[in-house]
């Protein structure tokens, strides 16, 4: 098979991922081996696929694939989340744009729409991510909305109705006025933004007075019921038993005193708005005050506002302020920061607001979830976020769970026409003989029933995703759950670990009994350079696709991975693809390097490939070892860093060169079979990371003992290392690495040959001078007990190196040059001990510090007197 000149990586992916499809490498059924399990965290069908997405999946991929390499039954599950409030936001959009407005359709209608959008756009990421190399069984997609996925978050909405733990009830919310429907409180984003705090006049009945109360909301004055005061506050002891005019709509209300109110906030006076801030309505409750809804559900004021009404809060705001001004009731205005809620999903700011709502209650189901994480069931990684899983799940609220949208899994309660009585229930045939058994009416029939409106909350579908997608929920004791379940690794951002992670972990303790996976592996954030979060308003994310026609699938993924460990942030440019591009540049170069040679099968191996065989061996070896620990403790950037730097520097950069032929002469076949064999393990271990040029390796050097694939072949097990051998190369390298200097200092032209003379010691080794000959292009190494001159001496460990000049060099410029250096050395060497003289230090400083400071000056020590050798021989 001839190798093309370049990588073309655009036709290698299509073609090997087309192949994997086919031979269906990807598929998993249960079998006798043991599984391995990831399942994607669902995109939403209105996603595609970005820089964060990226990340996340090359790290899925990663290790799914090695698991599979390892003889695991490797699975990796994926499928899209119904994402209720962007789906219904783009449908909304998109039928307004064709001039039909949402309130003028029923809801099948509507829903029609909302389907018809959805297979129309919602496959759309899991397609990009066949372009990325995802190995996903695609046989297994899943989608949050599909029958077993629906059947499952009704059945489990059901048994938690039954056991007591949901309820309907009327409380403060987060509402978000876009798109008309409650949040929760873990989808509300807080920032500091400038506003402006009010300080108003509250006139008090029955004096010729005010009462001075700070507010950023004029607007909601108009839904004021009192003004607290607290007790302590000797300003306002007068006002026991008094009331004040509520501004602009001229209502008396009640002065009301709370240890709550803050003394130093404002002028220590709060006025009381219960339908529209949730310390309020706490407040409102306690003393038993009225309530003033003040708002519509998109953010305008309603008749009960009594001004303003129609017209948009923030617009009111405004209005609010020039009718105090009017009335001289605004006593002055401050700049001020405060902290602001936005929906995560549509940037609107929240509005608290009084509904009717479906609630999970959370604190006793969570307690397992939290053990799981502190005793280590559940692994963290990086474990810092043990402390704020903690902190969440201590203070765990009541989930609210119903969303005023239409698409979405329909809450499955049922109400009694002409009565207050409700039941909830799986079908509208269950329903109805509950009703029937609930008002001891028989005749009761489907049409005397109506569904509740309201979906449930996103996140309460996606809470069972480890197990509805083995379908768990419905037959708990189907084979696939019961082989597949828990999975092991899962592989999100930490801005969900509440929202999605916490509340799987509580769902698999409910419902399967066990944890949905052992470990959570959290990503950082993809940021640019000026550490901002990438995002298309700012137009700093690069769109993934483009990135990978570019610098190919192989150079991305390796470019995501290589700066990126676990929960630390990765600052993207363009370089880093582009390093990823290169090295499989370098790859395939290095192969085509290899597959030039003509073997001789008649010639001897050389002994210098015959020690670096042996090196080889055992550094790949020590490589396999360290790669396997690292992904064993999750350091997935370094272990990507350890193949990469031993193929660039210990392949390439050293063993290549010691092996590689003279111009046009040939290679041995003992050192060309294992260098292949070098190339092949190398591949096994690249195939994670950059799977589809390991593969196109893989089918020119396969043979018939080899898997017809890379991607079932086995991860390369560890031999011996042998210890003494990598030491003794390491010796050899400073020993090459000073020769070129030498070189480059003297300006010797590398085709020129020198000798090397040894002063030996006892650590010394001779192993690899054939290999230092091969690489300095020495004539020979001579050993000798007396200093050469004039030469240019190193040390490498105890052992001193003299390269003779002769006629080489300017005498009188190598004594200038040498002093130069004599000069920095003595200075370094009085630093050095100025620290070891320093008594503080050396009680203080750890061990190996110290150790690390008396090596330096033994080093300096050493040098110093050979300089002066040096130097003296040259006079």
């Amino acid at each position: 098979m001839e190798i093309p000149a370049k990588y073309e990586s655009s036709a290698i992916e299509k073609k090997w991922y087309k192949y994997w499809i086919e031979k269906k490498y990807f598929h998993s059924e249960p079998d006798d081996r043991e599984p391995y399990v990831i399942v994607i965290p669902p995109p939403n069908v209105t996603g595609v696929l970005h820089m964060g997405h990226m990340l996340n999946n090359t790290i899925q991929d990663i290790l799914v694939r090695r698991a599979r390499m390892l003889g695991k039954n490797a699975v990796w599950v994926p499928g899209t989340d119904h994402a209720s409030i962007a789906t219904e936001a783009k449908v909304v959009a998109k039928l307004k744009n064709e001039g039909i407005e949402k309130n003028t359709l029923t809801r099948e209608e509507f829903l029609k729409y909302a389907w018809e959008w959805k297979e129309k756009h919602g496959g759309i990421i899991l397609q990009q991510l066949k372009e990325l190399g995802a190995s996903c069984d695609w046989d297994r997609e899943a989608f949050t909305m599909d029958e077993i996925r629906s059947g499952s978050v009704i059945k489990v909405f059901v048994d938690l109705y039954n056991k007591g733990l949901i309820y309907r009830g009327v409380r403060m919310v987060n509402w978000d006025p876009e798109a008309k429907t409650a949040v929760s409180d873990e989808e509300v984003i807080y920032s500091e933004e400038n506003s402006k705090l009010y300080y108003v006049k509250y006139k008090i009945v029955g004096e010729d007075n005010y009462l001075i109360v700070a507010t950023t909301r004029p607007e909601t004055i108009l839904g004021d019921v009192a003004v607290c005061v607290n007790p302590n506050d000797t300003r306002y002891s007068g006002l026991k038993g008094k009331s004040v005019i509520v501004p602009m709509v001229n209502r008396e209300v009640p002065v009301i005193f709370d240890e709550y109110v803050d003394m130093e906030f404002g002028t220590g006076c709060l006025k009381i708005t219960p339908a529209h801030d949730i310390n309020d309505y706490e407040i409102g409750i306690k003393y038993n005050l009225p309530v003033i809804d003040i708002f519509n559900d998109d953010g305008t004021l309603n008749h009960s506002a009594g001004l303003f009404v129609g017209e948009d809060r923030f617009k009111a705001r405004e209005l609010s302020v020039e009718e105090l001004k009017k009335l001289d009731l605004i006593l002055k205005i401050e700049d001020y920061q405060n902290k602001v809620g936005r929906s995560e999903r549509t940037n609107s700011v929240i509005e608290p607001k009084l509904s009717l709502q479906w609630f999970l209650k959370m604190e006793q189901l969570s307690k397992p979830a939290l053990e799981a994480v502190e005793n280590g069931n559940v692994n963290l990684i990086p474990s810092k976020f043990k402390n704020v899983y903690r902190h969440w799940m201590e203070n765990v609220r009541d989930w609210c769970i119903s969303r005023q949208l239409w698409w979405g899994h329909r809450i499955p309660a049922y109400y009694i026409n002409d009565t207050n009585e409700f039941v909830v229930a799986g079908t509208e045939k269950e329903a109805v003989e509950l009703a029937r058994e609930k008002t001891g009416n028989k005749n009761l029939e489907a049409k005397d029933l109506y569904q509740d409106g309201d979906v449930l909350d996103t996140w309460f579908s996606s809470w069972l995703w480890p197990i509805s997608v083995f379908n768990g929920i419905l037959e708990p004791e189907n084979p696939d759950f019961k082989y597949y379940y828990p999975t092991n690794d899962l592989v999100t951002a930490p801005e969900i670990l509440f929202f999605w992670v916490a509340r799987m972990i509580i769902a698999g303790y409910e419902y399967a009994g066990d944890k949905p996976f052992s470990n959570v592996y959290l990503t950082g954030i993809v940021r640019d350079k000026q550490r901002r979060k990438m995002s298309k308003s700012l137009g700093n994310s690069p769109d993934p696709l483009d990135l990978i026609k570019e610098y190919g699938a192989d150079g991305v993924r390796v470019g995501m991975l290589l700066c990126s460990p676990a929960g630390g942030d990765l600052l993207y440019d363009n370089s880093l693809p582009e390093q990823g591009r290169n090295f499989a540049n370098k790859i395939w170069n290095a192969f085509r390097l290899v597959k030039s040679w003509q073997v001789d099968e008649n010639i001897e191996q050389p002994e210098h490939s015959k020690v670096a065989v042996r090196w080889f061996e055992s550094k790949l070896n020590e490589t396999i070892s360290n790669i396997n620990q690292q992904f064993d403790t999750f350091r997935l950037s370094e272990s990507l860093m350890s193949v990469y730097k031993f193929f660039w520097d210990d392949f390439s950069a050293w063993y290549l060169e010691i092996i590689k032929p003279e111009y046009q002469k040939p290679i041995d076949k003992e050192t060309y079979v294992r260098t292949l064999d070098f190339f092949k393990k190398i591949c096994l271990l690249l195939s994670p990371f950059m799977p589809f040029i390991s593969e196109e390796l893989w089918q020119f050097m396969k043979d018939k003992n080899d898997p017809e694939s890379i991607v079932i072949a086995k991860w390369p097990e560890i031999n011996v290392v042998d210890k003494e051998i990598l030491d003794e190369f390491e010796n050899c390298q400073q020993v090459v690495a000073n020769i070129r200097t030498v070189r480059q200092e003297k300006n010797i032209p590398q085709r020129d040959k020198l000798k090397l003379y040894v002063i030996k010691h006892c650590s010394y080794s001779s192993v690899f001078d054939t290999v230092s000959i091969k690489l300095g292009n020495l004539e020979e190494v001579i050993f000798t007990e007396e200093k050469i001159n004039p030469s240019s001496g190193f040390l490498v460990k105890t052992n001193e190196y003299f390269i003779p000049l002769g006629n080489l060099i300017n005498k009188e410029e190598e004594i200038t040059k040498l002093k130069e250096e004599l000069k920095y050395t003595e200075g370094f060497l009085v630093s050095v001990m100025k620290k070891l003289g320093n008594e503080k230090f050396v009680n203080n400083a750890p061990v190996n510090v110290i150790e690390i400071e008396r090596k330096k000056q033994a080093d300096a020590e050493a040098k110093i007197k050979i300089l002066k050798e040096q130097i003296e021989g040259l006079k």
